[in-house]
């Protein structure tokens, strides 16, 4: 009787090893088909707002400067359980779409807050910021 267990034991051990090893190697296994919701975009302009440095009045700037445009950005309450709307998401948006223009600074003019925003249908309130974008020359 003791052949027959050390026979069934080793048989089970050696079942054990065949299958973890086919984990092993399955698990290794080289995957090419992998889908994502990242877009490659959003890594490249998700710090452009810290490229754009906010100033007060033109006066700040040293060395030549250009204006590039008016930008504005939002910061929008779709439904009454998000979050508030708030000014630092409306600059933060304003200076990602003076990035996008070439820009490396900006002066906020105003920044106002609509409650009840009929004219958008999809916030509740929203806050809006409007500024100037400048390109200025970097000073060596």
């Amino acid at each position: 009787m003791k052949k027959t267990t050390k026979a069934l034991f080793s048989n089970k051990a050696s079942i054990a090893i065949i299958l973890f090893v086919a984990a092993f190697i399955t698990g290794c296994a080289k995957i090419n088909d992998i889908s994502t919701n990242l877009d490659r975009e959003n890594f490249k302009n998700y710090f452009s707002p810290a490229k754009v440095k906010i100033y007060t009045d033109e006066n700040e700037f040293v060395g030549k400067h250009k204006f590039i445009g008016l930008v504005d950005g939002e910061s929008c309450q779709e439904k009454a359980h998000h979050a508030a709307p708030n000014e630092i998401d409306a600059r933060t948006e304003a200076r990602g779409k003076a990035y996008k223009l070439g820009a490396n600074a900006i002066i906020f003019s105003q920044c106002v807050m609509i409650e009840e925003d009929k004219a958008a249908k999809y916030c509740l309130s929203s806050t809006v910021c409007y500024g100037r974008a400048y390109q200025i020359e970097q000073v060596k």
